[in-house]
């Protein structure tokens, strides 16, 4: 084998059962079994490589660039995809460059926003079996909101099935032999929904509870009876580092729930009241979710899914949120005002999850910067609440004027894809690059002024300077002004009609010219890191402040449904009488 191949032969060994995308140069590439697969689940051309045996590897490949689109294709079948960068540039003289896995695509680790549902929660759940107690953890990685619960008791594993029936988990893990469930198999089944089972390595209590406490600090004595959930966030933990190969210190959100504080719905219950869906279409239109979701945000949407997927008991929370709605239904204008400022906000939760992870760009910052704008604006419209919630909203939203600032200032209106391109940083935030890019824009000029003057001095009228990779920038004399070329000129190329010179000027004009280009990408990624760290160090108060818009665009949603079907707030308590007059389904 040559030594590329036992390269990623060394790295397939570990992800086994993955597919391994294989950066070389612009392609991720697969090899062997992968490529067969690959080539007939996403329609490529099956190739072959060189691998130092009688046969050519199979191989298929796809650009670097659309590889998102390919790797969504394969999640979403439910498989995993490793990615394997290139971690050096390749330099003369050396064979091989170093590559590592620097992250693993699993259908409940997925961050991509183009890969996800923005109606929707993409849970991860871990499922830890004790002896007498079964604990849950439904992790999205995508917008770092974690909840566990435990079920105890001879009706544990029913209600374990009755929650993930009602949460639908897009990727499952636990520590138990799944052979050996029926009920949980069942499930798996039917809902074909990826299953990695036996992973003791990750639900080993030790193991899960050093996880868990590395991530949310000292488990409270207090919460004793949560402790299979905790070994459950544990193994969440750990697999979700091990997938995106990055610390979780960001995840700040973990919530610990009992179905006691939930209305109980069976499965049955729910797909009979057609709360997320109508029976016949599967369809949102024709649900109470599709009646109610009138949300201008993507983060609103997946609150108001919650809301209803887990509707409230206790009395006061529900008229708490009652209080809410109706100063909107009341205050028009307040509400006209809200929805159209939430039009503007992007799905803030999701674009900060991957900012924290490495994988967001200056693209992922210029949405930052466009949804935080209105912030301002939101809050002020709240001054003036009356409402409990709406007053604690207006608490929450920190206008985060500091970090649009400095956003707006730094990054540009249109960055690029690639951060390595060049072209993130605005013109007036650098003098470094505003000079650099003033080099690299004039370069045609300075060429051509220095054509001229090497056209004025040697006499000769066709002289032209041009430039390929191979021999960069040179000076070409058609061979009957040959007798005017002087000695200066450094011969470079003979061509059949032509000679090819350089000069130590033109020399050093374009070791200015490329300096600067490669100085420019270099000082823009820099400077984009600078700016991508002050977001990071700044995560707590955008999440607390995207979790509050959300909030506020359930309740202007449920305000505007009120409003339009002219519906009348309801007096809940915890008597046994129900009377609904001129009611309608």
């Amino acid at each position: 084998m040559t030594e590329m191949m036992n390269q990623y032969l060394k790295m397939k060994s570990q992800y086994q059962d993955h597919f391994l995308f294989y950066r070389l140069g612009d392609f991720y590439e697969m090899f062997f079994e992968d490529a067969k697969k690959a080539s007939a689940l996403l329609g490529l051309t099956l190739t072959g490589r060189d691998c130092g045996e009688a046969e050519r590897a199979p191989m298929c490949g796809v650009p670097y660039h659309s590889a998102e689109t390919y790797i969504g294709q394969l999640v979403e079948r439910g498989y995993k995809v490793a990615i394997c960068e290139q971690m050096e540039e390749p330099s003369p003289g050396k064979k091989v460059v170093r590559r590592e896995v620097v992250r693993v695509i699993t259908p409940g680790t997925v961050i991509e926003s183009d890969l996800l549902s923005d109606s929707r929660n993409n849970y991860l759940a871990a499922i830890y079996f004790g002896d007498l107690t079964i604990g849950v953890c439904f992790a999205d990685v995508s917008t770092a909101k974690i909840r566990a619960t435990y079920f105890a008791g001879i009706c544990a594993e029913e209600e374990l099935l009755e929650e993930l029936c009602t949460i639908g988990p897009a990727e499952i893990i636990t520590n138990i032999d799944l052979a050996r469930q029926s009920g949980l198999r069942a499930f798996v089944q039917e809902h074909e929904t990826p299953c990695t089972d036996k992973l003791q390595s990750y639900f080993a209590p030790e193991t899960a509870a050093e996880w868990y406490t590395e991530i949310a600090g000292t488990y409270g004595k207090g919460q004793a009876s949560f402790q299979p959930a905790m070994y459950a966030c544990g193994a969440a933990f750990g697999y979700i580092a091990d997938m995106q190969k990055t610390d979780l210190s960001h995840i700040e959100d973990i919530a610990f729930y009992e179905n006691a504080q939930y209305l109980e719905m069976d499965t049955s219950t729910r797909r009979n009241l057609e709360l997320m869906e109508t029976m016949l279409d599967k369809e949102k239109k024709g649900s109470l979710l599709g009646v109610l979701d009138k949300t201008n945000t993507s983060m609103g949407r997946r609150l108001m899914r919650s809301y209803l997927e887990h509707p409230l008991r206790d009395v006061k929370k529900i008229v708490t949120r009652q209080q809410s709605v109706a100063e909107l239904v009341s205050n028009h204008m307040l509400r006209e005002e809200i929805r159209h400022l939430l039009s503007s906000v992007l799905d803030m939760e999701r674009i900060l999850t991957r900012i924290l992870y490495g994988t967001g760009g200056a693209r992922e910052l210029h949405a930052l910067a466009q949804s935080i704008q209105v912030l301002p604006q939101i809050k002020t419209m709240l001054q003036t609440a009356e409402s409990k919630q709406l007053s604690a909203i207006w608490e929450s939203i920190d206008s985060l004027s500091d970090l649009y600032e400095l956003l707006s200032r730094a990054i540009s209106d249109a960055p690029p894809f690639s951060v390595r391109e060049g072209g993130m940083i605005r013109d007036g935030y650098d003098s470094r690059v505003d000079e650099l890019r003033s080099i690299q824009n004039n370069a045609k000029s300075y060429i051509d002024q220095l054509e001229e003057k090497e056209r004025e001095a040697t006499g000769i009228k066709n002289l032209r300077i041009g430039n390929n990779r191979v021999f960069g920038y040179y000076i070409e004399v058609t061979r009957s002004y040959s007798n005017l070329v002087p000695s200066h000129y450094i011969r470079k190329q003979t061509l059949t009609n032509c000679e090819r010179y350089i000069t130590e000027e033109l020399k050093e004009l374009e070791g200015t010219i490329l300096g600067a280009e490669d100085k420019l990408k270099n000082l823009e990624y820099q400077l984009f890191c600078e700016v991508r760290d002050a977001v990071t160090q700044n995560a707590s108060r955008v999440r607390r402040s995207g979790a509050a818009v959300a909030e506020l665009d359930v309740y202007a949603s449920l305000a505007q449904v009120a409003a339009q079907n002219q519906y009348v707030c309801p007096e809940v308590d915890y008597s046994d009488v129900l009377i609904i007059k001129d009611g309608r389904h």
